[in-house]
């Protein structure tokens, strides 16, 4: 997988309705989308003497399908006349299953879009009414055939697991409803909770089985187990975007609460939009922080990261003192070496956190 070139992240954060255990920056009310886009697209040109080129961009949210075809159209065209990307970039927009129509997946192929992240999360109409998504299963199977008559390079399908609600069986029929439609990727997230809601994940134990239920069933059906929460069809259809995260190759995020990397320095935007457009309006960067990593810092992440991946992590990030301690966790079968790689194996990916923190000094 070639990955040299930086990513492009665009945070869109809005969303006609907030799911309760969503953590990431949206807003409901999208009076302050012509604003902001303005404003986007000035962050956009501040940067455009910094990054160069890029051979991935990723529309995420909050609900990027909330914004018109328009604004979604006026956006893409001002990225593409700033920044250069390479011929064969992966272009990917996350979307939400009652925002599909015909129309607007036309647009999403005129303007390059070769890849779409649908929010499925459940083809159980229990669990979508309890995660309060404003979609049904009726709506996910049509949003699903119209996107395979259009045709994409890529369809990603999300889904959540861990639900109180769920059991072995609904999730299951999830699996084996959205395999239907021979999706070039899955994404399965745990039900993470930050704030005490009404919402309640099952217990650790429930999780767990969740998890291997997900990855022995994906992978008896053709799928790379290639990330923690990531499977793909084919080595090809891992997200090209994604893996620059899990492997330090730079990367640009704009937008509110986005973040960006460059050689050993990460920053990051505020988490308001009123105040992004007012530092944009006197052209000042809305950078909420800053960090430049240290060489253990790095070498800490590098070993998190690849810990959470197929490809593993260098054996040469483990600490001295930490590095006698592998013969017991290849016993516990929570990892293998294999070419001077670390590899998790599907039991060490439940717990890749920990492993690198103990696998560190």
């Amino acid at each position: 997988m070639s990955t040299s070139l930086p990513g492009l992240y665009i945070h869109i954060p809005f969303c006609k309705s907030k799911c309760p255990y969503c953590d990431f920056y949206s807003v409901t009310s999208l009076t302050l989308i012509p604003d902001y886009l303005e404003s986007l697209k000035k962050e956009l040109f501040l940067y455009k003497d910094y990054f160069f080129s890029f051979d991935s961009l990723y529309l995420g949210g909050g609900s990027p399908t909330a914004i018109n075809e328009s604004e979604l159209a006026n956006l893409i065209e001002y990225v593409f006349k700033h920044f250069s990307f390479s011929p064969d970039s992966e272009i990917t927009i996350e979307a939400n299953p009652d925002d599909i129509t015909p129309q607007k997946l036309k647009l999403f192929k005129k303007l390059g879009i070769n890849r779409i992240s649908l929010g499925i999360q459940s083809f159980e109409d229990q669990d979508l009414q309890y995660l309060q998504r404003r979609h049904t299963v009726s709506q996910n199977k049509k949003a699903l055939e119209m996107i395979k008559t259009e045709g994409f390079s890529v369809l990603g399908i999300d889904l959540i697991y861990g639900l109180e609600i769920q059991t072995e069986k609904t999730w299951i029929n999830t699996l084996k409803q959205a395999l239907v439609y021979l999706p070039e990727h899955f994404s399965c997230y745990e039900l993470t909770l930050k704030n005490f809601i009404k919402i309640r994940p099952a217990d650790e134990e429930k999780l767990r089985q969740f998890f291997i239920l997900a990855s022995s069933f994906l992978e008896d059906n053709g799928y790379i187990h290639y990330e923690v929460s990531n499977y793909a069809r084919k080595e090809n259809y891992i997200c090209h975007h994604n893996w620059k995260y899990w492997h330090h190759i730079p990367y640009l995020g704009l937008g509110p609460s986005a973040h960006s990397f460059h050689s050993n320095q990460r920053w990051w935007n505020i988490k308001s939009i009123k105040k992004y457009c007012q530092l944009l309006k006197q052209n000042s960067l809305p950078i909420a922080g800053k960090e430049e990593l240290t060489e253990a810092q790095l070498r800490l992440e590098s070993l998190y990261l690849g810990l959470r991946t197929k490809s593993g992590a260098d054996i040469q990030l483990v600490g001295k003192e930490a590095e006698k301690n592998l013969p017991d966790f290849i016993q516990s079968r929570l990892i293998k070496i294999e070419g001077g790689k670390i590899i998790p194996t599907v039991y060490g990916l439940l717990f890749a956190d920990s492993l690198s923190l103990l696998l560190f000094d």
